[in-house]
């Protein structure tokens, strides 16, 4: 599934592209009602977490969460010919975005966007993120930091690469409770920095001297000392930790 820097690239990019613009909305696949966005402008691109919302001039917006299938498709020749599963085809003279095989396309009215906003926690590529909020959902979790930071309701747009480089950066174990404000927000502040050169690169970069390098996300030795790196299931996911950067952490 993409994590959030990425679905902050497709957002900027899609924004740069077709704000101001009016678009040809259509759904060759038949399963999205386009035409209520037809012949609309588009007013903006945003993206919360791992969703993005399509604000069009006069209509509700749409709201689209690529899930572990969906992708998208540029063709700046637009009168290219769409493939058959393509849920959404938004274009303009000079560019075509398509959207194929996507876990959510969907319009949303009033109430169903707020409580898209109300079950979303602070984003660390949005300007409009509230440090402390994101220090104090954290620490409010019940969970493990390696599991919090998981919840899209404690902090959007993280998935499991992020988490074992972020938590190896700072020097935190995955298991770790109770870790304290200083170090969540030592996390928070490594998380803006990094999925900001993620969003740029489009990619996982946890290391800007080395952007293609990992220090112990999928590998078998921490890149940094060469200490075995350690892997379990948590939160349904595969953790990874350096026992050496990353020890058992005592308040």
């Amino acid at each position: 599934m993409p994590e959030g820097h990425l679905v902050h690239r497709h957002a900027r990019e899609q924004h740069e592209a077709l704000a101001g613009r009016v678009v040809r909305a259509i759904s060759p696949q038949g399963r999205f009602d386009a035409a209520p966005y037809d012949a609309r402008a588009v007013e903006r691109v945003e993206a919360l977490g791992k969703h993005l919302l399509y604000w069009l001039e006069g209509a509700p917006p749409i709201h689209v969460h690529l899930g572990m299938r969906g992708l998208f498709l540029r063709y700046d020749d637009p009168s290219a010919e769409p493939r058959r599963g393509t849920r959404l085809r938004l274009a303009t003279g000079e560019v075509a975005f398509d959207l194929i095989a996507p876990m959510r396309c969907e319009p949303l009215d009033e109430g169903r966007l707020r409580a898209l906003r109300a079950a979303t926690g602070p984003d660390p590529l949005r300007g409009d993120a509230d440090r402390e909020d994101a220090v104090r959902r954290l620490l409010a979790a019940p969970a493990p930091v390696g599991a919090a930071v998981l919840d899209q309701r404690v902090w959007a747009g993280i998935g499991n690469a992020w988490r074992a480089e972020l938590l190896f950066l700072t020097g935190l174990d995955p298991r770790a409770a109770g870790i304290g404000a200083e170090a969540a927000g030592r996390l928070w502040d490594t998380a803006v920095r990094c999925l900001a050169l993620g969003r740029d690169a489009g990619q996982v970069v946890s290391d800007p001297d080395a952007p293609d390098e990992r220090w112990v996300y999928k590998r078998e030795r921490c890149r940094r000392c060469g200490t075995a790196v350690r892997t379990w299931t948590l939160a349904a996911r595969t953790a990874y930790a350096c026992p050496l950067d990353q020890p058992a952490y005592a308040p």
